[in-house]
């Protein structure tokens, strides 16, 4: 019991988790008395009400959607976050620091950068008649906007993605000034602010239309399910199911992230959700600290790439690729599942190192009541993924048609639950219609910052598009000397570093206009052809892992707030449980059937799967050291080669001299080393034991 006692997060442990999530999803200012305090609730249902009209009834043209669409989020974010995070010594700096109340220049600060985000639909037809000669008006009201949103940015998501805006800025300006390969001929500032203000090539491009068109739906159902009560099920569900194996707490936190994970888009949110009752439990069956934090941690992060959401970025994915969203899923579906699993089975491996075992099934809820107890909650699950993959709808159309199925079963949940206990119905609908308030306030909040990054973002794409990717192909070419392989790790790093302080969004939007094409035109170079959606999914999928890459991987931060645990030393574990995932991308580019791209079979497409699943086993015994026991070295390096010759067939079949083999019996080949790693160390452990 004592025991127990100390594994429990500490009321001070869950408050500093939860401020982490606040603040880098609902802002720092907490108003909790007067008048004020209703402000942020109106405007952010407001938002959410706004984007519901637009899905259904009111038609408006595009370019004023994402006005709307950002001058709700530059507002909630002067409003939500105060200049200074932290309070100052000073008075005068104190006064830009409350977060118990708006100040003066709050409200004028919020006002004119709505305005300011609201000009472009203000004036639209005047700036439709001028575009390419700017009004001094337009040039001064284009400057002060990029200045705003820049600094918005920074509030919201810190200075990593400001700073990087800012450094392409000044090179637009300064490039005739820079070295022969970085050289550039610069641009006016009427073709700058025409670019970034005043078109669809720049804040409002095609990021912010995704933001506002398709994302704000889905991250909406997520809020609705989580009030309805869908989180917690989840995690019991996944308990009920999972905690008596081995190393069980762990494998139910893979399990109930993934699950959590497909409706959140939200790494920080995931981690705190699930891990505020998987992490104690984790630690109550053995798990050191640093080590529960990193399984959660590592499952929180990797639920960003579970259908049908997938997070903010999957959506932009399949605008700038020009595919239907079903694709995008169908494309990402087995590297995502397969990593998964994967983790799971790290679990395991670490449950097995640590001699570990479940936690008693009398412990554990009943799977079959437990499932049964909430099975509502999947029926709008799979009324979504109907509407997407059977009718083929638009994700806009399904998120909208899903949500309002959601918010009837609010209605019938609470009055079901009023009826059972003989309470009153009045209250029951009372307090369904709060639920679903409380839902739309949390919508609007949670897409302050992803409507702040992708506006922010888009300055980087207008001045990549003002003539900057010539230059930066030309840049990582010489760089890489041209090997391919080179580049792709030079993407994968530089994704990991922006990902350190941007957003997952934000972060592929970045890398996605500044390497994607690089990668297919280098590819090209090399006699290697990419589909655009390999590329694309490369950059997402490193974009994904920043979130725990240390120093700042904000989820390691909020696990390790609830494990007592050290932030750096969670983050790095949680990235070695994430090397498996690192590996996926660089083999999908060379080997796109992992993306079932030309796969129409559905028996080969089973193959596929399999295949991968074994090689990624296989790659986790290789990273854990361990399989049935502790590797031999030549075991590791079995191990690695079957791993390679299950995701790479032809380049294993070229080096033994099988390269007109079929792919199927070459990947045979990488099942039968793994068997043998298996069955040798089966047997030294029955040696060692006799």
């Amino acid at each position: 019991m004592l025991k127990e006692l100390e594994n429990q997060p500490s009321d001070a442990d869950l408050d500093k988790a939860q401020r982490i999530v606040d603040e880098a999803e609902g802002g720092t200012r907490n108003v909790e008395s007067g008048i004020s305090r209703w402000v942020i609730p109106v405007i952010a249902a407001s938002w959410s009400i706004f984007q519901l009209a637009i899905s259904s009834f009111i038609l408006l043209e595009s370019t004023l959607v994402r006005a709307i669409h950002l001058a709700f989020a530059i507002c909630l974010v002067f409003l939500s976050h105060p200049l200074f995070k932290k309070p100052k010594k000073n008075r005068f700096l104190n006064y830009f620091a409350k977060t118990d109340r708006f100040t003066a220049v709050d409200y004028i600060l919020a006002g004119a950068a709505t305005l300011l985000a609201l000009y472009i639909a203000i004036d639209y037809a005047g700036i439709s008649l001028r575009q390419g000669i700017p009004l001094d008006r337009d040039i001064i009201f284009g400057f002060i906007l990029v200045l705003m949103l820049l600094e918005a940015a920074r509030r919201s998501l810190g200075p990593a993605l400001p700073i990087v805006a800012i450094i392409f800025i000044l090179y637009s300006f300064l490039g005739p000034y820079m070295p022969s390969v970085l050289a550039f001929k610069g641009v006016s500032v009427q073709r700058f602010i025409g670019q970034i203000t005043l078109s669809t090539e720049g804040i409002y491009g095609v990021p912010l239309d995704v933001s506002a068109t398709i994302v704000f739906l889905f991250v909406l159902f997520g809020a609705m399910l989580d009030k309805a009560g869908a989180g917690k099920y989840f995690v019991d569900l996944a308990f009920s199911l999972m905690g008596q194996y081995k190393g069980g707490p762990a494998k139910a936190a893979v399990l109930a992230s993934g699950l959590t994970g497909m409706v959140s888009g939200s790494s920080i949110a995931n981690t705190v959700t699930t891990g505020t009752f998987t992490i104690p439990l984790m630690k109550s069956v053995g798990y050191p600290a640093y080590k529960a934090a990193a399984v959660e941690v590592a499952c929180s992060t990797n639920g960003q790439l579970m259908p049908p959401i997938m997070g903010a970025a999957a959506f932009i994915i399949a605008e700038y690729c020009n595919l239907e969203y079903v694709e995008v899923i169908r494309a990402a579906f087995i590297p995502a599942v397969v990593s998964y699993i994967a983790l799971m089975y790290i679990t395991h491996l670490e449950a097995s190192k640590l001699g570990l075992k479940g936690v008693p099934k009398s412990d554990l809820p009943p799977f079959w009541k437990t499932f049964f107890a909430g099975i509502h909650f999947l029926i709008p699950l799979i009324f979504l993924i109907i509407e997407l993959v059977v009718y083929r709808h638009s994700p806009a159309l399904a998120a909208f048609r899903a949500i309002l199925a959601l918010a009837a079963l609010i209605y019938i949940q609470n009055i079901y639950r009023a009826h059972k206990k003989n309470e009153s119905i009045k209250k029951a609908v009372k307090h369904a219609s709060w639920q679903i308030m409380t839902s739309l306030v949390a919508g609007g909040k949670n897409m302050m910052g992803i409507g702040v990054a992708v506006a922010s973002a888009g300055i980087i794409v207008g001045v990549v598009t003002l003539g900057l990717g010539g230059i930066i192909t030309e840049v990582i070419e010489v760089l890489s000397g041209g090997n391919f392989l080179l580049i792709l790790v030079i993407t994968a790093i530089a994704s990991l570093i922006l990902g350190m302080g941007l957003p997952t969004t934000a972060n592929y939007i970045v890398m996605a206009s500044l390497t994607a094409p690089v990668i297919l035109t280098l590819g090209a170079k090399n006699g290697i052809v990419i589909p655009l959606i390999a590329a694309h999914l490369f950059v997402f999928f490193f974009g994904i892992l920043a979130d725990d890459t240390p120093p700042v991987g904000l989820a390691a931060f909020a696990a390790s707030a609830i494990a007592k645990s050290d932030p750096i030393k969670t983050g790095i574990q949680g990235f070695t449980y994430d090397i498996r995932t690192a590996i996926l991308p660089f083999m999908f580019i060379f080997n796109t059937e992992l993306l079932l791209i030309g796969v129409d079979s559905v028996f080969y497409g089973i193959w596929i799967f399999i295949s991968a699943l074994i090689a990624m086993f296989a790659f986790a015994g290789l990273t854990q050291n361990y399989f049935f026991t502790k590797n031999k070295w030549f075991e590791g390096v079995l191990l690695g080669f079957s791993a390679l010759t299950l995701l790479r067939p032809s380049l294993v079949g070229g080096w033994i001299g099988l390269s007109a083999a079929p792919k199927p019996m070459i990947m045979m080949m990488g099942i039968f080393l793994v068997a043998l790693v298996y069955m040798y160390q089966r047997l030294r452990v029955r040696r060692s034991a006799a």
